[in-house]
């Protein structure tokens, strides 16, 4: 249950209708109450439902390289498959979210070399709209396609459980904190390259996470934003590693690395 301090911080980072839309109550434990208003609670909408251990890979694994995934014909999600990744060898996967106004293209960018490097397999997916849906509003269509996705992934590749991550840049920064805290269960790792808030939404286990946020940043001013999030999500018991850097809004190749080696290490 996140904290009052915590759930201010991230209230915080919006104005208008948005505040309203993200501060509305959709952060209370356990969901919304059944359709009768009593009884079992329904699911919580940033809740992913598909696990490593529910969908038994199939056939054979797709080459290395970069392939849609065929859920949309608008935006797909792509799946990078990295370069000599073991057959019989469960693999790590990281999640991993674009900003706003990008794709999927773009939601590989940061990490692509680094995958092919560490043997990672990347999931990038497309949000529905012009950027995801939380940001502005409520979980909805964007943790569908993410649940979809998954499910499509364990459905090709054996994944390592221990070592999947979710990450994002900007809009998909403060996405992947929203969605890896109310998913610890599934995520390992949760690393925010310049995130703005995290959307409220139950939380469930104590994942680590890793931010990172550039002093000179001008589209996501740090002093309103990394330097709120990461004390608040200290004081709500998470594990968080925090890297500021000369630099404006953007992922530097070494903050990129250190994120990923932790991940890495985890496994070692």
């Amino acid at each position: 249950m996140p904290t009052r301090r915590a759930f201010l911080a991230a209230c915080g980072q919006l104005t208008g209708a948005a505040l309203l839309a993200a501060c509305s109550g959709n952060g209370q434990e356990g969901g919304a109450p059944g359709p009768g208003g009593g009884g079992e609670a329904a699911p919580d909408p940033a809740v992913l439902t598909v696990r490593p251990d529910s969908v038994s890979p199939t056939g054979s694994p797709p080459a290395p390289g970069t392939h849609p995934l065929g859920l949309a014909e608008d935006r797909d999600a792509l799946l990078h498959v990295p370069p000599g990744l073991p057959v019989d060898q469960a693999a790590p996967l990281v999640v991993t979210l674009h900003g706003a106004g990008g794709n999927a293209e773009g939601g590989l960018a940061p990490l692509r070399g680094l995958a092919d490097e560490h043997g990672l397999l990347l999931l990038s997916p497309a949000s529905r709209g012009s950027t995801w849906d939380a940001i502005g509003s409520d979980w909805g269509p964007d943790v569908e396609l993410i649940d979809r996705a998954l499910r499509e992934v364990f459905g090709l590749l054996p994944v390592d459980p221990g070592r999947i991550a979710v990450a994002g840049f900007s809009d998909g920064a403060s996405y992947a904190l929203g969605l890896g805290l109310a998913n610890g269960d599934l995520f390992s790792d949760v690393i925010a390259f310049s995130p703005g808030f995290v959307p409220p939404a139950p939380r469930t286990g104590r994942p680590p996470v890793f931010v990172s946020h550039g002093v000179d940043d001008e589209v996501l001013r740090v002093e309103r934003t990394s330097r709120q999030i990461v004390p608040a999500l200290q004081e709500d018991g998470y594990e968080v590693t925090y890297r500021e850097f000369d630099g404006g809004h953007t992922v530097p190749p070494e903050v990129a690395r250190e994120a990923v080696d932790r991940l890495v290490r985890a496994g070692g």
